[in-house]
């Protein structure tokens, strides 16, 4: 027996049906296509967004080529200061008179020469500066600072200045210290003196001298200071 497809009104009472999207299988049964609309809308339901995964896959390679780019402006940025650098490019951040070759040559022989000299601690700085870690003579110097005060007043102020901006761990320049020199220094702070930072102070001394020193002495920053004092003594 051969069906007989309805091609006739559909009753009123089943419009609204279809209007809600109740009656949708039956629609297509209706139209003799439904069958096939259902399983590609089934199959698109649950095939991957393709755009959404390649949005993700355009968005990380953004984000590590803009990575990628700073870090190379960082390294030309050391580059040029290492062949350029003289005495001259310096930043002054304390003052002091050009040092000689004969001076230069000297903060070789060891930290403290370096460290004791106002030039060597300007070129030093800076070299630590292309490291990122110019917070180490930052927090050294205002120690340095502090131990000169005698108004108990200032140097309650310069203790909670030195403390906030080195020793807090919400500031961007802590310093790194331990736990044991971080407790004594909350200990003094009740009662701040000029050496309230010492402890602190001689560890960070000893991490620029373990850690950054030696470095700096084969930095191309010492060394083209070296070479140019020697050509223009030779040159003279």
């Amino acid at each position: 027996m051969t069906d007989i497809l309805y091609t006739g009104p559909i009753p009123a009472e089943r419009e609204g049906e279809l209007a809600m999207g109740g009656g949708r299988s039956e629609t297509s049964a209706l139209s003799g296509t439904g069958g096939g609309q259902g399983m590609t809308t089934t199959q698109n339901s649950q095939r991957p967004n393709a755009c959404c995964f390649c949005w993700c896959c355009c968005c990380s390679c953004s984000c590590l080529t803009v990575r990628n780019e700073e870090e190379r402006r960082r390294r030309r940025r050391r580059k040029r200061i290492s062949q350029d650098t003289k005495m001259e490019t310096i930043p002054i951040c304390e003052a002091c008179t050009k040092p000689s070759v004969d001076e230069i040559r000297l903060w070789a022989q060891s930290f403290d020469k370096l460290m004791r000299n106002p030039a060597g601690r300007n070129v030093f700085r800076e070299f630590l500066r292309t490291e990122y870690s110019e917070e180490n003579m930052l927090f050294w110097l205002a120690c340095e600072d502090l131990k000169q005060e005698n108004n108990k007043n200032a140097i309650e102020e310069k203790a909670r200045s030195i403390y906030e901006e080195y020793i807090s761990i919400l500031s961007p320049k802590e310093v790194s210290l331990d736990a044991r020199v971080r407790e004594v220094i909350n200990r003094k702070m009740q009662d701040p003196t000029p050496h309230t930072f010492e402890d602190a102070q001689l560890q960070i001394y000893t991490l620029m001298h373990r850690d950054s020193y030696p470095r700096f002495l084969s930095s191309n920053i010492y060394k083209s200071l070296i070479h140019g004092g020697s050509r223009t003594s030779s040159e003279s």
